[in-house]
């Protein structure tokens, strides 16, 4: 991650490879997500004609489901046969928590502070195994993807480090949308998200950035030009989305064109850096090898000067993170030095194919025969053409590798995020709390919570250029969020729903987000120009109030004390 921003900060210059490069990634994103359409249990990745139908299915689902008194009832319903009460995931959690006691007729008190608790620190486990997926994995192949394909450096930032940070927002949204009845998850989220982002980690950096500088010769000044590009893009994105959200459909074209808004944007920060000297472009070369320099791994090596007390804690600590580390380490391909091993390597060869035929196609016999036959073959390839000291040094040989790692750090990102998705409609569903307000606050700090942490870390520790990094990413980041994960994911549920459009799921809560966004960048165009550009207090205090208001308005709403259906009986008589 520390070499993307690096790659960030320098110059470019081919405008051409910008929009190339950005097409090409969204293309391997769309392909690696695409999946057969016949698995009945854990439904498709695409979704089918009957959308509309199993939406108004899970909503009788949950409204019988609610109507019943006690959870005896209620696992007696759960199990018998009804439609789905919410997008469905690899664990039925509303059968957990309504049966998961004597199926339902052992009325133990503590009952449902068991399930609750269970619950939670299985959100927290998913929110931390997407993080650390994306982290580790995807920014790895990334990383070693824009060296292999000698992207230059802004591209790379535009491209691969919006896409390494979004990874989670991204995945997110698309599941949301892809899995049906969720789709009010994926929008409040991808909202709620950018929301967050551009107030209050926008106004933590400012206000860190102030204090650590004392007189005004030492205020951090942000680049007026790009300033106004990012957030001048974020509200041309709004804009467009504010129009679909009025139409209340989407067809495959607008989403379409909403999702190549990105590509104008990369076009722009390209031909904003088109002129640089050829030193800063020669600069770039000298990044060759930093495919080497990642994350450390999850599992740390036990030095040897360790007395025998910390070996142990160490050893402990290992047996407790491997059921987190080995299931992804064995099915990602890695060829990062510190990490190489050449078993794992043979390893992941043999079982990524099972894994992506699990996930993507059929359970037949015939599929799974396929994938291991595939899987075979590429671990005799890969046990043949390794070594065991080195990983592969060939730059073709590295791009394979590279190419594989980041398919299947995609496909372990998206069985996490449909997870993560199918237990907060659960946990709202279990809760009586709407399935957008999770979207809006859990999901989006959850997926936001690194941003806050690397941005705030940036400003405080890497000096003004560290908060110049910082202040960007908090405005091209969750552009990149919107336009492609809501693009990307209003296009692939409109395509299956062709040549129906899509009904966006639109509540006006969605409106009320959507205001407090718009009053948050309008805030920061105004007050950052009258301030000479300085980032300050005045500008840190105002966003952090901005997003307050938004939770109490939307804490009001959810309590009782304000209706906001009044905004839609507006829209609906405008309309």
């Amino acid at each position: 991650m520390a070499v993307l921003r690096r790659l960030y900060n320098k110059s470019s210059r081919n405008a051409a490879a910008a929009a190339s490069a950005s097409l090409t990634l969204l293309l391997l994103l769309v392909l690696s997500l695409y999946g057969g359409g016949a698995r009945e249990r854990r439904g498709n990745i695409f979704l089918g004609s009957g959308a509309g139908a199993r939406d108004a299915e899970q909503g009788i689902c949950e409204e019988e489901l609610l109507a019943l008194e006690g959870r005896a009832e209620r696992c007696r319903y759960l199990q018998s046969s009804h439609p789905p009460c919410g997008p469905q995931g690899y664990v039925d959690y509303l059968v957990l928590f309504y049966c998961a006691c004597g199926d339902g007729q052992m009325e133990l008190w503590w009952s449902p502070w068991l399930g609750g608790a269970t619950i939670g620190l299985w959100l927290l486990l998913l929110f931390y195994l997407l993080g650390d997926t994306a982290s580790e994995y995807f920014c790895a192949s990334l990383e070693g993807l824009s060296v292999a394909l000698r992207l230059p450096p802004a591209v790379a930032g535009v491209t691969l480090l919006s896409l390494g940070n979004g990874a989670p927002d991204v995945l997110s949204s698309v599941v949301a949308f892809a899995s049906g009845g969720g789709g009010d998850v994926g929008l409040s989220g991808a909202l709620g998200g950018a929301l967050f982002v551009s107030t209050v980690v926008a106004g933590l950096v400012s206000i860190v950035s102030a204090r650590r500088r004392g007189g005004a010769e030492d205020a951090v000044v942000i680049e007026r030009r790009g300033f106004v590009r990012d957030v001048g893009f974020l509200l041309v994105a709004l804009c467009y989305l504010l129009a679909i959200l009025l139409a209340g459909n989407v067809t495959v074209w607008s989403a379409a064109a909403f999702l190549s808004l990105y590509a104008v944007y990369v076009l722009a920060v390209s031909a904003s850096h088109c002129c640089p000297c050829a030193a800063a472009a020669a600069d770039s070369s000298t990044s060759a090898d930093h495919s080497d320099e990642l994350a450390a791994p999850l599992l740390p090596v036990v030095s040897a000067k360790h007395n025998k007390k910390q070996q142990l804690a160490a050893f402990v600590r290992h047996l407790l993170a491997a059921p987190l580390y080995l299931p992804r380490r064995l099915t990602i391909p890695d060829i990062a030095a510190h990490r190489w091993s050449r078993a794992n390597a043979v390893t992941s060869a043999l079982l990524a194919p099972l894994l992506l035929a699990a996930v993507t196609c059929p359970l037949t016999p015939t599929f799974l025969l396929g994938a291991a036959l595939t899987g075979a073959l590429l671990a005799i390839a890969a046990a043949s053409a390794t070594d065991a000291a080195a990983p592969p040094r060939g730059r073709y040989a590295r791009l394979l590798w590279l190419v594989g790692g980041f398919l299947m750090s995609v496909i372990w990102s998206y069985v996490l995020a449909r997870e993560l998705v199918s237990l907060l409609v659960s946990t709202g569903i279990i809760a009586g709390i709407p399935a957008s307000v999770l979207g809006v606050t859990v999901l989006a700090w959850g997926n936001s919570l690194g941003d806050l942490v690397s941005d705030v870390a940036m400003a405080t520790q890497d000096g003004k250029a560290g908060a110049q990094t910082a202040v960007a990413g908090c405005y091209a980041g969750p552009a990149f969020n919107m336009v492609v994960g809501l693009g990307l994911s209003m296009a692939i549920a409109a395509a299956g729903t062709y040549p129906e459009p899509y009904e966006v799921p639109v509540q006006a809560s969605t409106y009320v987000t959507v205001g407090f966004l718009v009053a948050g960048l309008a805030w920061a165009l105004v007050v950052l120009p009258a301030r000479g550009m300085r980032l300050d207090a005045v500008l840190g205090a105002g966003l952090l109030a901005l997003y307050l208001c938004f939770l109490a308005v939307r804490l009001a709403d959810a309590v009782g004390v304000l209706s906001l259906n009044s905004l839609s009986l507006a829209k609906n008589n405008v309309t």
